[in-house]
């Protein structure tokens, strides 16, 4: 290994004592593969062993924690017990390559397809539909409704517990129920869960302050708990940078053990709302500080790449689709194969990146989704 590499394959190690043999993280990414019945398949176990023999952690596509809250087609289940053989089976998969394994959860909102839930009820903070042709408009969950999602999240998160996992990561991000409320856009309640930014924080909190609970009552062993995020919205009104800096500030006092930007630029800046000169990475560790680790992601290919990224002072670097058209990369850098980095997908390379059916459709079929030769 060329040595000015090396602190990508520091071990890191979070408060709870959990260690990872390097700082390279699998970021979650939807791959639309598991079994009708909502079950993990079989190449959705081979495409994640492929790709866990390098990361230090790997963190899964999401799951859905509720029957109304399936984001995706080909999407794995976390919402009943049932499913526990099938989360555990994953969990194993990515374990015994030697990396973390991670459970994303998360609840659609009203980015589900009406066809994916029962009766189409397609639900939100408020009723709002996205701003995309043709989206349906979603009904304003009661607040029981709202209860009931947040003791779902922690219902899912024991059952991450009894599956094995080593965490969970509850996704905040992409415009998904939990950014829905967080967002001035999708949420124009007038009670206790919407209005001013604190309380359009009641949600996510209240699911950070659940699943940390179900931890401390289930877990036998360390469990992580992180948190995604998307930090701006296009739309307006929409988040700020401003909106999720007190968010930040207020997640890092709840005691989780990462905070994972969701960006397609590493270097991204602000769009307003905050210093438009610095990256958003460097606003949000500066006020995330020493009291929880922030993971990085986007657009990060090559070692060098990764590096510079590191000595931002986050701790963690997430790949995302450098891990799909190059499931080696760890170890090429490892080796001090760097230079063999794949960057682009030919149309032959399913079987060699072992890539199930329906995501390698989506990589050759929707342009500008992956460099395709």
């Amino acid at each position: 290994m060329n040595t000015k590499y090396a602190p990508l394959f520091e071990n890191f190690t979070f408060n709870k004592g959990i260690s990872l043999k390097n700082r390279v993280v699998m970021a979650p990414m939807t791959n639309y593969s598991s079994n009708e019945d909502g079950t993990v398949s079989d190449a959705e176990i081979a495409y994640y062993e492929r790709r866990s023999g390098g990361a230090g952690m790997v963190i899964t596509a999401c799951t859905f924690v509720t029957p109304n809250g399936q984001g995706f087609p080909g999407e794995f289940a976390g919402d009943r017990d049932e499913m526990i053989p099938s989360l555990k089976r994953l969990a194993s998969s990515i374990q015994k390559k030697g990396a973390k394994a991670v459970l994303q959860i998360f609840h659609g909102g009203r980015s589900c397809p009406p066809e994916l839930v029962p009766g189409g009820d397609i639900v939100s903070a408020s009723a709002v539909a996205e701003e995309k042709a043709g989206s349906p408009v979603p009904r304003a969950l009661a607040e029981s409704e709202i209860e009931a999602i947040i003791r779902d999240f922690g219902e899912t998160t024991r059952r991450a517990i009894e599956a094995g996992y080593d965490g969970v990561e509850i996704h905040g991000a992409n415009g998904y129920l939990i950014q829905q409320f967080f967002s001035p856009h999708s949420n124009r309640r007038e009670d206790k869960w919407g209005g001013s930014v604190e309380r359009r924080m009641a949600f996510p909190l209240a699911i950070v302050d659940e699943v940390n609970r179900v931890v401390a009552e289930h877990a036998k062993h360390p469990f992580l708990v992180g948190y995604r995020f998307s930090p701006e919205e296009v739309e307006t009104p929409g988040i700020t940078m401003d909106d999720t800096l007190k968010l930040v500030d207020a997640l890092a006092d709840k005691n989780l053990d990462y905070l994972h930007v969701s960006l397609m630029d590493f270097w991204s800046t602000p769009r307003s709302g905050a210093d438009t000169d610095r990256p958003r990475i460097e606003l949000i560790k500066e006020l995330a500080a020493d009291r929880v680790p922030v993971i990085g992601v986007g657009s990060i290919h090559s070692a060098d790449e990764a590096l510079q990224a590191l000595a931002t002072g986050v701790p963690l670097i997430a790949l995302g689709r450098e891990l799909i058209m190059e499931p080696d990369w760890v170890q090429k850098v490892e080796e001090g194969r760097e230079s063999e980095i794949r960057v682009t997908v030919s149309r032959e390379d399913q079987e060699r990146l072992v890539i199930p059916g329906p995501l390698w459709n989506g990589i050759i079929h929707t342009p500008g989704w992956f460099p395709v030769v």
